[in-house]
Protein backbone atom coordinates (compact mmCIF):
# COMPACT_ATOMS: atom_id res chain seq x y z
CA UNK A 1 0.00 0.00 0.00
CA UNK A 2 1.10 3.12 -1.22
CA UNK A 3 2.23 5.81 2.13
CA UNK A 4 -0.13 8.89 2.20
CA UNK A 5 0.82 12.58 2.61
CA UNK A 6 0.34 14.16 5.67
CA UNK A 7 -2.02 15.23 6.94
CA UNK A 8 -4.28 12.54 6.35
CA UNK A 9 -7.57 13.02 4.80
CA UNK A 10 -11.02 11.37 5.62
CA UNK A 11 -9.40 10.24 9.20
CA UNK A 12 -11.14 11.34 12.54
CA UNK A 13 -8.81 12.54 15.21
CA UNK A 14 -11.39 13.52 17.71
CA UNK A 15 -13.21 10.22 18.55
CA UNK A 16 -14.32 9.78 21.91
CA UNK A 17 -11.71 7.41 23.20
CA UNK A 18 -9.11 9.76 21.75
CA UNK A 19 -10.47 12.84 23.50
CA UNK A 20 -10.43 11.35 26.72
CA UNK A 21 -7.27 9.92 26.39
CA UNK A 22 -5.56 13.18 24.97
CA UNK A 23 -7.06 14.70 28.23
CA UNK A 24 -5.29 13.13 30.27
CA UNK A 25 -1.74 12.78 28.08
CA UNK A 26 -1.88 16.54 28.38
CA UNK A 27 -2.54 16.89 31.83
CA UNK A 28 0.13 14.53 32.71
CA UNK A 29 2.53 16.56 30.83
CA UNK A 30 1.72 19.71 31.75
CA UNK A 31 2.52 18.34 35.03
CA UNK A 32 5.97 17.00 34.42
CA UNK A 33 6.87 20.44 32.86
CA UNK A 34 5.91 22.05 36.03
CA UNK A 35 7.64 20.04 38.21
CA UNK A 36 11.17 19.88 35.70
CA UNK A 37 11.29 24.06 36.51
CA UNK A 38 11.61 23.17 40.48
CA UNK A 39 15.14 21.62 39.96
CA UNK A 40 17.31 24.75 40.48
CA UNK A 41 19.96 22.80 37.68
CA UNK A 42 17.97 22.03 35.09
CA UNK A 43 21.03 20.46 33.12
CA UNK A 44 21.23 17.89 36.43
CA UNK A 45 18.00 16.56 35.52
CA UNK A 46 18.26 16.50 31.59
CA UNK A 47 21.44 14.25 31.83
CA UNK A 48 20.08 11.74 34.08
CA UNK A 49 16.84 11.61 31.46
CA UNK A 50 18.74 11.73 28.29
CA UNK A 51 21.26 8.68 29.68
CA UNK A 52 17.95 6.50 30.36
CA UNK A 53 16.27 7.27 27.19
CA UNK A 54 19.81 6.71 25.21
CA UNK A 55 20.22 3.24 27.12
CA UNK A 56 16.23 2.35 26.33
CA UNK A 57 16.12 3.58 22.90
CA UNK A 58 19.50 1.93 21.79
CA UNK A 59 18.14 -1.29 23.33
CA UNK A 60 15.40 -1.56 21.02
CA UNK A 61 17.76 -1.85 18.68
CA UNK A 62 19.80 -4.64 20.22
CA UNK A 63 22.69 -1.82 21.35
CA UNK A 64 22.29 -3.25 24.83
CA UNK A 65 25.07 -1.92 27.41
CA UNK A 66 25.18 -0.59 30.83
CA UNK A 67 25.09 2.24 32.99
CA UNK A 68 28.55 2.01 34.31
CA UNK A 69 30.00 1.63 30.82
CA UNK A 70 27.86 4.87 29.37
CA UNK A 71 29.10 6.76 32.29
CA UNK A 72 32.69 5.53 31.87
CA UNK A 73 32.74 6.61 28.39
CA UNK A 74 31.50 9.85 29.08
CA UNK A 75 34.41 10.45 31.22
CA UNK A 76 36.21 10.50 28.04
CA UNK A 77 38.97 8.85 29.73
CA UNK A 78 39.89 6.26 26.78
CA UNK A 79 37.24 3.59 28.16
CA UNK A 80 36.03 1.64 24.92
CA UNK A 81 33.43 -0.01 24.55
CA UNK A 82 31.08 0.06 21.21
CA UNK A 83 27.66 0.18 22.72
CA UNK A 84 28.38 2.20 24.93
CA UNK A 85 29.87 4.40 22.74
CA UNK A 86 26.87 4.37 20.03
CA UNK A 87 24.47 5.07 23.05
CA UNK A 88 26.57 8.02 23.80
CA UNK A 89 26.18 9.24 20.50
CA UNK A 90 23.03 9.03 20.63
CA UNK A 91 22.89 12.01 23.97
CA UNK A 92 24.74 13.75 21.77
CA UNK A 93 22.15 13.30 18.68
CA UNK A 94 19.57 14.88 21.17
CA UNK A 95 21.98 18.02 22.10
CA UNK A 96 22.30 18.00 18.78
CA UNK A 97 18.84 18.82 17.70
CA UNK A 98 17.59 20.44 21.16
CA UNK A 99 20.63 23.27 20.02
CA UNK A 100 19.62 23.46 16.38
CA UNK A 101 15.66 23.65 17.25
CA UNK A 102 16.24 26.37 20.22
CA UNK A 103 18.30 28.49 17.54
CA UNK A 104 16.26 27.96 14.44
CA UNK A 105 12.44 27.81 15.41
CA UNK A 106 11.42 24.87 13.44
CA UNK A 107 12.49 21.42 12.37
CA UNK A 108 13.40 20.70 8.58
CA UNK A 109 15.25 17.77 6.83
CA UNK A 110 18.70 19.45 7.50
CA UNK A 111 18.10 19.46 11.04
CA UNK A 112 16.77 15.29 10.86
CA UNK A 113 19.98 14.79 8.67
CA UNK A 114 22.20 16.26 11.17
CA UNK A 115 20.17 13.81 14.31
CA UNK A 116 20.74 11.15 11.64
CA UNK A 117 24.13 11.52 11.35
CA UNK A 118 25.39 12.15 14.71
CA UNK A 119 23.50 8.87 15.95
CA UNK A 120 24.99 6.78 13.09
CA UNK A 121 28.48 9.17 13.49
CA UNK A 122 28.58 9.25 9.67
CA UNK A 123 27.48 11.21 6.76
CA UNK A 124 25.75 8.97 5.02
CA UNK A 125 22.80 11.02 4.60
CA UNK A 126 19.19 10.11 2.59
CA UNK A 127 18.92 6.88 1.66
CA UNK A 128 19.93 6.97 -2.92
CA UNK A 129 20.67 2.96 -3.49
CA UNK A 130 17.20 1.46 -4.11
CA UNK A 131 16.43 -2.18 -1.79
CA UNK A 132 15.54 -1.34 1.08
CA UNK A 133 12.96 -3.70 3.13
CA UNK A 134 11.99 -4.31 6.29
CA UNK A 135 11.70 -7.67 7.39
CA UNK A 136 10.00 -10.23 10.30
CA UNK A 137 13.66 -10.88 11.81
CA UNK A 138 12.12 -14.06 12.96
CA UNK A 139 11.06 -15.08 9.32
CA UNK A 140 13.12 -13.53 7.57
CA UNK A 141 9.44 -12.22 5.10
CA UNK A 142 9.52 -8.53 3.75
CA UNK A 143 6.61 -7.40 5.94
CA UNK A 144 6.42 -3.37 4.42
CA UNK A 145 8.71 -1.46 1.64
CA UNK A 146 9.66 2.06 2.15
CA UNK A 147 9.81 4.69 -0.52
CA UNK A 148 12.93 3.49 -2.89
CA UNK A 149 13.90 6.83 -4.54
CA UNK A 150 15.95 9.74 -3.32
CA UNK A 151 13.22 12.40 -5.37
CA UNK A 152 10.32 10.09 -3.71
CA UNK A 153 12.02 9.92 -0.12
CA UNK A 154 12.75 14.18 -0.37
CA UNK A 155 9.28 14.56 -1.77
CA UNK A 156 8.03 12.75 2.28
CA UNK A 157 10.50 14.50 3.76
CA UNK A 158 9.41 17.82 2.68
CA UNK A 159 5.39 17.28 3.34
CA UNK A 160 6.42 15.77 6.45
CA UNK A 161 8.70 19.33 7.39
CA UNK A 162 5.78 21.48 6.28
CA UNK A 163 3.34 19.15 8.73
CA UNK A 164 5.42 19.60 11.26
CA UNK A 165 6.12 23.44 11.29
CA UNK A 166 2.23 24.03 10.32
CA UNK A 167 0.65 26.02 13.72
CA UNK A 168 -2.82 26.42 11.93
CA UNK A 169 -4.05 23.25 11.26
CA UNK A 170 -6.26 22.65 14.14
CA UNK A 171 -4.64 19.33 14.94
CA UNK A 172 -3.66 18.89 18.74
CA UNK A 173 -0.03 19.14 18.61
CA UNK A 174 0.34 15.50 20.99
CA UNK A 175 -2.07 13.86 18.27
CA UNK A 176 0.73 14.97 15.69
CA UNK A 177 3.50 13.42 17.67
CA UNK A 178 1.32 10.36 16.82
CA UNK A 179 1.80 10.77 13.19
CA UNK A 180 4.88 12.27 12.92
CA UNK A 181 6.48 9.79 14.30
CA UNK A 182 4.78 7.18 11.99
CA UNK A 183 5.10 9.04 8.92
CA UNK A 184 9.22 9.36 9.62
CA UNK A 185 9.14 5.68 10.91
CA UNK A 186 6.98 4.81 7.49
CA UNK A 187 9.48 7.03 5.12
CA UNK A 188 12.43 5.18 6.04
CA UNK A 189 14.77 7.85 5.16
CA UNK A 190 17.90 6.84 5.97
CA UNK A 191 19.80 3.16 5.56
CA UNK A 192 20.48 3.00 9.37
CA UNK A 193 19.54 4.89 12.54
CA UNK A 194 15.92 5.62 11.60
CA UNK A 195 14.07 4.00 14.51
CA UNK A 196 16.85 6.13 16.86
CA UNK A 197 16.18 9.34 14.97
CA UNK A 198 12.48 9.18 14.85
CA UNK A 199 12.20 9.07 18.93
CA UNK A 200 14.04 12.16 19.10
CA UNK A 201 12.51 13.89 16.77
CA UNK A 202 9.30 13.01 19.06
CA UNK A 203 10.94 14.85 21.92
CA UNK A 204 12.27 17.89 19.49
CA UNK A 205 8.59 18.43 18.32
CA UNK A 206 6.98 18.26 21.80
CA UNK A 207 9.43 21.19 22.91
CA UNK A 208 9.26 23.07 19.40
CA UNK A 209 5.41 23.71 20.44
CA UNK A 210 5.96 24.08 24.39
CA UNK A 211 4.81 21.52 26.00
CA UNK A 212 7.81 21.16 27.69
CA UNK A 213 10.72 23.18 28.09
CA UNK A 214 13.66 20.99 27.85
CA UNK A 215 14.50 17.23 26.44
CA UNK A 216 13.05 15.34 29.26
CA UNK A 217 10.32 13.11 27.93
CA UNK A 218 11.03 9.81 25.89
CA UNK A 219 8.73 6.81 25.30
CA UNK A 220 11.47 4.69 24.39
CA UNK A 221 11.60 2.48 27.71
CA UNK A 222 7.66 2.68 27.25
CA UNK A 223 8.19 1.31 23.69
CA UNK A 224 10.53 -1.13 24.80
CA UNK A 225 8.25 -3.01 27.38
CA UNK A 226 5.27 -2.82 24.98
CA UNK A 227 7.56 -3.67 21.80
CA UNK A 228 5.14 -6.21 20.37
CA UNK A 229 1.91 -3.65 20.47
CA UNK A 230 4.02 -1.21 19.08
CA UNK A 231 4.91 -3.14 15.72
CA UNK A 232 1.23 -4.77 15.71
CA UNK A 233 -0.47 -1.48 15.95
CA UNK A 234 1.89 0.14 13.51
CA UNK A 235 1.54 -2.31 10.96
CA UNK A 236 -2.18 -2.28 11.71
CA UNK A 237 -2.31 1.34 10.73
CA UNK A 238 -0.56 0.74 6.92
CA UNK A 239 -3.03 -2.14 6.22
CA UNK A 240 -6.54 -0.86 7.71
CA UNK A 241 -6.03 2.27 7.92
CA UNK A 242 -6.61 1.91 12.20
CA UNK A 243 -5.30 5.15 13.57
CA UNK A 244 -7.42 5.19 17.03
CA UNK A 245 -5.42 2.98 18.24
CA UNK A 246 -2.04 4.30 17.16
CA UNK A 247 -2.94 7.44 18.47
CA UNK A 248 -4.32 6.51 21.64
CA UNK A 249 -1.44 3.88 22.38
CA UNK A 250 1.10 7.06 21.96
CA UNK A 251 -1.12 9.16 23.58
CA UNK A 252 -1.03 6.89 26.73
CA UNK A 253 2.98 6.23 26.47
CA UNK A 254 2.75 10.15 27.19
CA UNK A 255 0.97 9.95 30.21
CA UNK A 256 2.10 7.30 31.64
CA UNK A 257 5.90 8.40 30.54
CA UNK A 258 5.11 11.74 31.95
CA UNK A 259 4.22 10.10 35.44
CA UNK A 260 7.12 8.03 35.82
CA UNK A 261 9.52 10.85 34.68
CA UNK A 262 7.55 13.18 37.59
CA UNK A 263 8.93 10.15 39.90
CA UNK A 264 12.16 10.35 38.58
CA UNK A 265 12.22 14.45 39.64
CA UNK A 266 11.24 14.04 42.80
CA UNK A 267 13.65 10.49 43.76
CA UNK A 268 16.72 12.95 42.18
CA UNK A 269 15.31 15.88 44.29
CA UNK A 270 15.20 13.85 47.27
CA UNK A 271 18.40 12.34 46.90
CA UNK A 272 20.18 15.93 46.36
CA UNK A 273 18.66 16.86 49.91
CA UNK A 274 19.91 13.69 51.73
CA UNK A 275 23.41 14.36 50.42
CA UNK A 276 23.44 17.94 50.70
CA UNK A 277 22.40 17.55 54.14
CA UNK A 278 25.47 14.89 54.88
CA UNK A 279 27.89 16.48 52.89
CA UNK A 280 27.53 19.58 54.62
CA UNK A 281 27.35 18.35 58.21
CA UNK A 282 30.26 16.27 57.49
CA UNK A 283 32.49 18.67 55.55
CA UNK A 284 31.24 21.61 56.12
CA UNK A 285 34.75 24.15 55.17
CA UNK A 286 34.64 22.35 51.97
CA UNK A 287 30.76 22.56 51.32
CA UNK A 288 29.49 25.17 48.18
CA UNK A 289 26.41 24.88 46.19
CA UNK A 290 28.63 24.48 42.67
CA UNK A 291 30.57 21.47 44.12
CA UNK A 292 27.39 19.47 45.46
CA UNK A 293 25.64 20.27 41.64
CA UNK A 294 29.06 19.35 40.07
CA UNK A 295 28.44 15.58 41.37
CA UNK A 296 25.02 15.62 40.50
CA UNK A 297 25.63 16.49 36.76
CA UNK A 298 27.51 13.52 35.29
CA UNK A 299 27.27 10.46 37.84
CA UNK A 300 30.75 10.17 37.35
CA UNK A 301 33.21 13.20 37.50
CA UNK A 302 37.13 13.89 37.22
CA UNK A 303 39.17 16.31 39.23
CA UNK A 304 39.72 19.12 35.64
CA UNK A 305 35.89 19.43 35.71
CA UNK A 306 35.96 20.29 39.76
CA UNK A 307 38.88 22.75 39.13
CA UNK A 308 36.44 24.28 36.09
CA UNK A 309 33.33 24.31 37.89
CA UNK A 310 34.69 25.60 41.49
CA UNK A 311 37.25 27.88 40.18
CA UNK A 312 39.79 25.97 42.58
CA UNK A 313 42.83 24.68 42.03
CA UNK A 314 43.95 20.84 40.88
CA UNK A 315 44.72 20.40 44.27
CA UNK A 316 42.55 21.81 45.83
CA UNK A 317 39.81 19.75 43.48
CA UNK A 318 41.83 16.74 44.30
CA UNK A 319 41.52 17.35 48.31
CA UNK A 320 37.73 17.82 47.97
CA UNK A 321 37.28 14.57 45.82
CA UNK A 322 39.18 12.89 48.44
CA UNK A 323 37.10 14.18 51.49
CA UNK A 324 34.31 13.10 49.65
CA UNK A 325 35.03 9.81 49.21
CA UNK A 326 35.99 8.89 52.50
CA UNK A 327 33.36 10.17 53.79
CA UNK A 328 31.72 7.55 51.55
CA UNK A 329 29.58 10.34 49.27
CA UNK A 330 32.01 9.03 46.31
CA UNK A 331 33.53 6.27 45.37
CA UNK A 332 36.74 6.22 43.17
CA UNK A 333 38.66 3.93 40.04
CA UNK A 334 40.79 4.26 37.91
CA UNK A 335 40.63 4.39 34.64
CA UNK A 336 43.66 3.86 32.60
CA UNK A 337 46.03 6.62 33.96
CA UNK A 338 43.07 8.91 34.92
CA UNK A 339 40.95 8.31 38.43
CA UNK A 340 37.37 9.17 38.20
CA UNK A 341 34.42 9.82 41.13
CA UNK A 342 31.23 7.97 41.47
CA UNK A 343 27.95 9.45 42.54
CA UNK A 344 27.28 5.75 43.13
CA UNK A 345 23.92 6.37 44.91
CA UNK A 346 22.72 8.61 41.46
CA UNK A 347 24.10 5.48 39.37
CA UNK A 348 21.41 3.56 41.90
CA UNK A 349 18.90 5.31 41.55
CA UNK A 350 18.99 5.92 37.48
CA UNK A 351 19.73 2.11 37.23
CA UNK A 352 16.21 1.23 38.91
CA UNK A 353 14.21 3.99 36.58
Amino acid sequence: MELKMLPYKNVNFKTEKILAQLTNSSRALAELKGYANTIPNMYILINAVTINEAKDSSAIENIVTTHDSIYKVLTESGFKEKNAKEVVDYRNAIWTGYEQIKKDGYINTNTIVKIQGTVEHNNAGIRKLPGTELKNSATGETIYTPPQNEREIRDYLKNLEEFINNKYDNIDPLIKVCLIHYQFESIHPFYDGNGRTGRILNILYLVLNNLIDSPILYLSKYINETKQEYYKLFNDVRENNNYEDWILYILKGVEITSKETINLIKKIQNEIKCYKEEFRSKLPKIYSKELLESLFYEVYTKIAYVEKTCSVSRLTATSYLNQLEEIGLLESEKIGREKIYKNTRLIKLLSEN
